[in-house]
């Protein structure tokens, strides 16, 4: 039995295939394309259905969110406490907070919500590099509760902040303690912040914010997959997910159901375990994928983040004078894990916020590909934000992708200017003009919940790299719309080694469009991020957004 071919109508098709770069009309039979073109032409494939309900929109190519977290659904269970007004997946906007006052009034609130009991509070989006780098201890947390457990997980993703009774309940109120990620008052005690994901570790648990639990979160997965088709995602990429058995399980039963939206690609996170058996259970994971859960990927962290100061940045370091940041593993651990992963053919993305540690992976990189040579291996560098052209040429010549943080332009971009950085450094952030000139494949991304979901916001910063202020930060970076669209749909696709079956609209693909309801080479690069989205078809399926 041969499957019905539907062909759509569309005011115009961008195809991002160079050989037939606009169409009028796709065909589709199933999941799949049969081809893009004109009706006559899409006609020979024989008898069909006309569907005209797209007929005064713009398809493109389904987004590809190459860098985020699924984890974005699961945050909103929580009190968002971040600088920027937020939108919720049910669309309620959630005002900024402007001061550690207005932080700790917030979670005062929900404090008097909770009654009695010691139910703990958690909270994320905390930004304290706008509050003039001021510290949010466990003494201002204190004035919320001190019978409750308390934290806050950063915008970062990197630091967060506690009360005394969270340190209390994790064992870590007491003087001695030797860690690099647990900073100390000048009486010996943790002042309550907790730097990098061991620190955090050890607090999350009691603090309601442990990435396991989140993990396995149902709810959580369904918020997301909302949010993708409110955003034109078709494919997400989860990175940097602890896949505990019940996670995995819930994902595959979740993401089976014929109305779960959008393709979730997961990458096994390094952390809890050992490199080889990283690799092995990445193994394991890639038998059990099915088309809209991408297993056997996997995720390193080499550093952390600039605005937390927890990356880690070469000379002469931070413009503020602060220490250099942390490293998450260890140089022996990440030549293992890249070793193995060559043998074994895994793709791996490494998170590099710091030029120092971009140059610790290029030579980790160049050691391992001598050992196990692969030709397209598609290692990619996530974030890579302080990368300088000798870099991106290194990362050329070696093979390696780049998934650029964009959104930081906007979000920090006056902060790297003034504070993490200094004004050189700033105008060179995030170098998509770099990296395109130097042939290195590109992809940037909003690292959601770290910034909002959302593509062509994504694009529109790399398009005008325009600070809050107004700034436009690295004039010489900017890049074109038609490069930035190609960046959100077939540049990440070939980051996560699916560009043969995604990010672009040509016969063969997997019928993933998203449907538009402005044109984006009509309303321009200052308008890109207004693009109105009207919801997608992902594996052939219509999801109108008003109707989630």
């Amino acid at each position: 039995m041969t499957t019905a071919t539907t062909i759509y109508s569309a005011r115009r098709i961008l195809t991002m295939n160079p050989s037939n770069a606009e169409a009028t009309h796709v065909a589709v039979r199933g999941d799949l394309i049969l081809g893009a073109g004109t009706l006559e032409e899409l006609a020979g494939w024989g008898d069909y259905q006309l569907d005209t309900r797209f007929a005064d929109k713009v398809l493109m190519p389904g987004l590809v969110e190459g860098h985020s977290h699924a984890t974005e659904g699961s945050f909103w269970r929580y009190v968002y406490c971040g600088y920027f007004d937020r939108t919720d997946p049910s669309g309620k906007t959630w005002p900024g907070l402007r001061s550690v006052d207005a932080v700790v009034e917030r979670l005062q609130e929900r404090n008097a919500e909770l009654g009695e009991g010691d139910k703990p509070i958690s909270a994320w989006g905390l930004d304290p590099i706008y509050f003039g780098d001021v510290l949010v201890s466990r003494g201002d947390l204190d004035r919320i509760s001190t019978t409750r457990p308390i934290g806050i997980r950063h915008a970062s993703g990197h630091i967060m902040s506690v009360n005394t009774k969270a340190l209390e309940l994790s064992g870590l109120l007491r003087t001695g303690i030797n860690h690099p990620g647990v900073p100390l008052d000048e009486e010996g005690l943790p002042t309550g912040e907790m730097k990098g994901p061991d620190a955090m570790e050890m607090v999350a648990l009691h603090v309601g914010l442990d990435r396991k639990i989140m993990a396995a979160d149902e709810w959580r997965l369904r918020q997301f997959g909302w949010l993708c088709v409110r955003q034109g995602v078709t494919t997400a990429a989860d990175l940097a997910n602890p896949l505990p058995t019940e996670a995995v399980d819930m994902m595959l039963r979740v993401t089976d159901e014929a109305d779960f939206p959008v393709r979730i690609v997961s990458l096994r996170r390094f952390q809890g375990v050992t490199p080889s058996e990283l690799i092995e259970r990445s193994r394991e994971l890639r038998e059990m994928s099915t088309d809209r859960l991408r297993l056997g990927r996997v995720k390193v962290h080499a550093d952390g983040s600039i605005q937390g100061f927890t990356a880690r940045i070469r000379w002469p370091g931070y413009y503020n004078g602060a220490p250099n940041g942390l490293w998450y593993a260890t140089p022996e651990q990440l030549q293992e894990i890249y070793e193995l992963a060559l043998e074994h053919d895994l793709l791996v993305h490494t998170h590099t916020n710091g030029d120092e540690a971009t140059e610790l992976m290029l030579d980790i990189f160049e050691r391992a590909l001598y050992k196990f040579p692969r030709a397209d291996h598609r290692f990619t560098l996530q974030h890579c934000q302080l990368a300088d052209a000798a870099q991106f040429r290194r990362m050329k010549n070696l093979g390696v992708c780049v998934n650029l943080f964009s959104n930081h332009i906007y979000y920090w971009g006056e902060q790297h200017y003034a504070k993490t950085v200094g004004p050189e450094r700033a105008e060179r952030m995030n170098a998509c003009a770099t990296a395109l000139r130097e042939g290195v494949p590109l992809a940037i991304h909003s690292d959601a919940p770290v910034t909002p979901l959302g593509p062509f916001f994504t694009a529109w910063c790399a398009v005008n790299r325009k600070t809050p202020s107004g700034r436009i930060l690295g004039e010489a970076e900017r890049i074109s719309v038609e490069d930035a669209l190609r960046t959100i749909t077939i540049g990440a696709a070939y980051t996560l080694k699916l560009d043969d079956e995604l990010g672009s609209i040509e016969t063969g693909k997997r019928a993933d469009f998203t449907v538009l309801k402005d044109d984006p080479l009509e309303i321009g690069g200052e308008n890109l991020k207004d693009v109105r989205i009207w919801g997608v078809v992902q594996g052939g399926r219509v999801f109108s957004a008003e109707e989630i």
